[in-house]
């Protein structure tokens, strides 16, 4: 429920706040006073579009504040909570929508003191809040939206199957477009699957191992040098450890004189001493390096048939490295995904069969959920239609009829098997029109008012039932008695939830719980509503505004009578 609504600088509002509550509250006031900047604050609130043009001349911004408590574990709340809104004390929550002025207009959204996409708003307003307006009446013209209504006052269960089958066709949609392409490639499967059964076989007739196309290269590069190594090994040995034919002195015999006169003398000052160790441990160094040649040199050989068979098997996975990858691990990594790709390939047959399979059980399905979506529209629009067509007698609208057809479409759609057209007979002896064609405005009035009573008062309605209702200007087109039925229906409605009312009609206004007066004051020569301008009316002033509502004269005896009498009758059909 919305407790308060606070403007600033919107339109004609300078500043202004209106203390809600619950049942039935009324807006009224003079033409131009400013009724329609609150309906426009309170869209704002609900997640609306912004317009910089909106915002009082001369000011910087307009803000809109709102105050709505909301009920334990309701969805609204839960919305609230993950937007990371915070409560109040008392448990309501605070709603806040600034717009600036200029040509930039730019809107800022805040929720429970966080800031919030304006989106955020709206996905809350969509379980606080319904507005009736003219759109709404318009929207109600529309085959689809009258298809929704009944739904709704079908009942929870029709809702529920209908949301069953909604599930199914979009299911059955994905099933049909995935069997769609894989039948539709089933060509270009093949040639893939044969192409990387070629490859797969290509890779297990050379059977690549792990790091062979590294170990062959340093292999070949040692084979087809192998005289030119022999030569270096040969020559670098002899350096180090002598020749036996010509004699040579190495480096090895070389250090180990060095090392003898220096240890030798060494006893004799600790610094040569020191030298003599480091000398001896180069020695060690260069001897195992002489051994390591010597055993180099044996295993080193000019192999012709190994340097060929090398060659070779380098081709071959040269081979497999042109087509499958740089290097012979990338060539077994292509193998490896090739492998799982092959599988899915083959298993496209198994796939077609098993989407079949589906698509023939989520027919069956639909077929059967359609069915009773259908049944639970024929027999709801025999009871819509009465209830609605009650309501029109009681809305002064005798002898008009509503009439629901629900026929069969060609091919069923996501919405089920059946068209749904709402036809109104405005008095007896009239033809049956649909209402997007033959009906007024204050006939489409008072048939959407019909049917939101019927959705609220419906035993088991599927309606989602929101907090507050809003109806701007719902009386349009209407009148006397008619506007007298039409307010103690907005007041029947008001019995379990909030409803405001933006009217110009007294007899509408005479039913209200609430009754909320705009006026507007002069300054500095400008027209504008500040907080004294918002009212709440009782007693002799109400009076007083419902005569004026009446006959434009506010002190009028008889108009003063006729109000007076009005409020009598809406306290007694209440």
């Amino acid at each position: 429920m919305i407790e308060e609504i606070r403007i600033e600088n919107l339109g004609v509002i300078g500043r202004a706040q209106l203390e809600l509550g619950p049942g039935l509250t009324v807006i009224t006031g003079e033409t131009g006073a400013g009724k329609t900047m609150v309906l426009t604050a309170l869209g704002l609130l609900l997640g609306g579009k912004a317009d910089s043009a909106t915002v009082r001349i001369g000011a910087p911004s307009a803000a809109v504040e709102g105050r709505v408590s909301l009920e334990p574990g309701s969805a609204a709340l839960d919305r609230a909570g993950e937007a990371g809104a915070e409560l109040d004390d008392d448990g309501s929550l605070v709603l806040v929508r600034t717009v600036g002025a200029g040509s930039t207009g730019r809107s800022r959204a805040f929720l429970g003191g966080r800031s919030v996409p304006q989106t955020v708003l709206a996905e809350l307003a969509d379980e606080l809040v319904t507005v009736h307006g003219q759109a709404d009446q318009a929207r109600l013209r529309s085959p689809s939206h009258q298809r929704e209504a009944l739904d709704a006052f079908v009942g929870a269960d029709h809702v529920d199957a209908l949301g069953r089958y909604r599930r199914a066709w979009a299911e059955r949609a994905r099933v049909e477009a995935e069997l769609t392409e894989l039948v539709e490639r089933a060509r270009d499967r093949a040639r893939e699957a044969e192409l990387l059964r070629l490859g797969l076989a290509e890779v297990e007739r050379v059977d690549p191992q792990a790091g062979e196309d590294v170990a062959l290269a340093e292999e070949v590069e040692r084979l087809a040098h192998a005289e030119d190594l022999r030569a270096a090994a040969n020559g670098a040995h002899s350096a180090l450890v002598g020749g036996e034919v010509d004699e040579v002195v190495g480096a090895v015999a070389t250090i180990e004189l060095a090392r003898r006169l220096l240890e030798h003398e060494g006893a004799h000052d600790p610094a040569l001493a020191a030298l003599a160790t480091r000398i001896a441990e180069a020695g060690y160094l260069l001897v195992d390096a002489g051994t390591d040649l010597a055993a180099y040199l044996e295993d080193l050989q000019a192999d012709p048939l190994r340097l060929d068979a090398a060659q070779r098997r380098r081709a071959e996975l040269a081979s497999l490295t042109r087509s499958y990858g740089s290097t012979v691990d990338e060539v077994l990594q292509w193998a490896d995904t090739a492998g799982r790709r092959l599988l899915e390939l083959d298993g496209g047959d198994q796939r077609i069969d098993a989407l079949q399979s589906a698509r023939a059980a989520l027919g069956a399905e639909l077929v059967a959920l359609a069915d009773r979506v259908s049944t639970g529209r024929g027999d709801g629009a025999t009871r819509l239609a009465a209830v609605v067509s009650e309501e029109l007698s009681g809305l002064a609208m005798a002898g008009a009829e509503l009439r629901i057809l629900v026929e069969p479409l060609d091919e069923p759609g996501p919405h089920g098997a059946d068209r749904v057209e709402m036809l109104l007979v405005p008095h007896a002896g009239a033809p049956a029109r649909p209402l997007g064609k033959g009906a007024s405005g204050g006939e489409l009035s008072r048939v959407m008012l019909a049917i939101e009573v019927a959705l609220a008062t419906a035993p088991d309605s599927g309606a989602t039932r929101p907090g507050t209702f809003v109806f701007d200007e719902v009386d349009a087109g209407v009148g006397g008695r008619a506007a007298i039925e039409v307010g103690r229906r907005l007041a029947e409605l008001a019995h379990g939830t909030q409803v405001l009312v933006v009217t110009h009609l007294a007899q509408v206004a005479a039913f209200a719980d609430r009754h909320l007066v705009v006026t507007k004051s002069t300054a500095d020569g400008v027209d504008v509503v500040t907080e004294s301008d918002v009212r709440l009316v009782t007693n002799d002033d109400r009076v007083r505004e419902l005569a004026r509502m009446l006959s434009g004269q506010e002190d009028s005896n008889a108009a003063r009578t006729h109000a007076a009498e009005l409020l009598e009758l809406s306290s007694v059909g209440r």
